[in-house]
């Protein structure tokens, strides 16, 4: 054997090892499934893969085995009921089924087990009912969870007194044995009080937070942390002491690991100035006192590397918006960002004091007392999968700032893309997976007038990889990543565009 052999034969058992290290597997298109069905991917319950989907009155459970090949699709609806929202909680061999319809003056909230199959393990469990007057339109009861997915909660808000809300909270546990139901007023005392996100515990607690609009709802102030213990028919409000401080849409995460709550925020130095830098308290739980707060003044190299070095450093930042607070198990923290904006054709930009006024959280467009805080369309930007106005959406560089167990900033870094779509934001931002040493940030780009599915990563130490372009590209199938789900360690399940039909891809690592 001559010298070089051994040498061709090591460079083809890598180009095998590189064509193994990732599969596409692409599902069939259905014709029921089209750009105006609805769906949620449950991912991996048994050996298969579940995949809801709804159009109109029409709600199944689509079940794949691992090459994405359709086994069955199971009807949850066959008596044609007008479900108004439907929510899952996933399990290794089951998921719980949340639903809601109405029934003359009452709305009914169900729940329903579902198997590997996709089929009904039980019959339905009511789990409560509201009198209501009305033909509801949207969710009355909402459903929070803990990230062990061990405590459960379901809760509605009556917000007939605008200055006095009453939640009522049905706390369960993974078998949806009702530990506790409690009914509770919360004062609103100023009239533009808001919500951020409600989050739950691993130990069943509520937690979210308060906060004032201010210059028409450009910006945030008056921050307070509430929080409701799993056994307590009462709220605890603390106050943040942020005072007039003017800060931009608060993002809320949970650290079970070390019994805190995050606050992240972007901030400015006056009302529609430009954005200056991070903002986050940190909250233990074990002392009800702040462990840290801190402002991140964004630098020039920061600045540049967010924008570009010919941009203008000072406006740089305004149209990133945070997008992902990530924990680790040793206190420290991963805050992620996108520059997200539109444009019309007319060239005005729908910047970001627009959304902040626009997008309000608690605006209810229907005639009722009880309404969702999901309502709120939490994107960003008002965005929305398939379009329909001469609208031009853009996504662009994501900044990464990690921090310590102390609250400093160990390091930041950019992944730099640009992508924009016309009608539709479905194809462009980004996807997170987490695969242990790295996380991949998977997004779309155009490469020779073909829109490609791209992958880089950056690992504990914010070094950023950016991996070949995607094996097994079918080209006439588009990914929608955004609305992607990690489905297992090494799989994640995308939605794709094919044609006119809305279809699964599965990506192995």
């Amino acid at each position: 054997m001559s010298f070089k052999q051994p040498i061709v034969l090591f460079i083809a058992i890598l180009a095998c090892v590189t064509a193994l290290a990732q599969k596409i597997s692409y599902s069939e298109p259905e014709r029921e499934d089209n750009k105006r069905t609805n769906f949620e991917i449950l991912g991996k319950i048994g050996s298969n893969y579940l995949i809801y989907k709804n159009n109109r009155n029409d709600h199944a459970i689509a079940v794949y085995n691992s090459d994405m090949r359709m086994l069955s699709r199971v009807d949850l609806n066959p008596t044609n009921e007008r479900w108004i929202n439907v929510d899952f909680i996933t399990y290794p061999d089951h998921a719980w089924m949340i639903y809601q319809f109405q029934q003359k003056s009452i709305l009914y909230c169900m729940a329903a087990r579902i198997d590997s199959s996709g089929k009904y393990q039980t019959k339905p469990l009511e789990i409560d009912t509201t009198r209501i007057g009305w033909a509801a339109n949207n969710r009355i009861y909402n459903t929070i969870y803990s990230d062990d997915k061990k405590q459960i909660m379901i809760f509605k808000i009556n917000s007939r007194n605008q200055k006095n809300f009453i939640f009522t909270t049905l706390l369960l546990d993974e078998t949806l044995h009702l530990k506790n139901k409690h009914q509770m007023n919360l004062p609103m005392e100023e009239r533009n009080d808001y919500f951020t996100d409600f989050l739950l515990d691993n130990d069943g607690g509520m937690v979210f937070g308060k906060f004032v609009r201010k210059g028409g709802g450009d910006y945030i102030t008056n921050l307070s942390l509430i929080t409701k213990a799993p056994d307590e028919n009462r709220f605890t409000t603390y106050d943040l002491k942020t005072g007039d401080r003017v800060l931009d849409d608060v993002k809320i995460k949970i650290d079970n690991t070390n019994k805190r709550y995050l606050f992240s925020a972007l901030y400015y130095k006056q009302r529609r100035g430009n954005i200056e830098g991070l903002y986050s308290i940190t909250w233990d739980r074990s002392t009800s006192t702040v462990f840290t707060e801190r402002l991140l003044p964004f630098s020039d190299e920061l600045r540049a590397q967010a924008k570009g070095q010919d941009a203008n450093l000072r406006i740089a930042f305004n149209d990133y918006f945070i997008k992902n607070i990530i924990v680790r198990k040793d206190g420290g923290y991963l805050v992620t960002a996108e520059s997200m904006y539109t444009s019309t054709r007319g060239g005005t930009a729908f910047n970001r004091w627009d959304y902040m006024s626009w997008n309000n959280p608690w605006a209810s467009p229907y005639n009722s007392y009880y309404y969702s805080p999901y309502y709120y369309n939490t994107f960003g930007v008002p965005w929305n999968r398939w379009g329909g106005t001469a609208t031009r959406y853009h996504a662009e560089n994501i900044i990464l700032l990690s921090f310590n167990k102390s609250d400093s900033l160990e390091w930041s870094n950019v992944i730099p893309k640009s992508q924009f779509d016309d009608q539709s934001d479905g194809l462009i931002s980004h996807q997170i997976m987490n695969t242990g040493g790295e996380l991949h940030f998977l997004f779309n780009l155009y490469e020779r007038r073909t829109l490609l599915l791209n992958d880089q990563s950056i690992n504990a130490d914010g070094k950023v990889t950016r991996y070949p372009t995607f094996r097994n590209l079918d080209r006439n199938i588009e990914f929608m990543p955004r609305f992607g789900k990690q489905v297992s360690a090494r799989s994640i399940i995308m939605p794709c565009q094919f044609r006119n039909y809305l279809i699964f891809a599965k990506i192995d690592f």
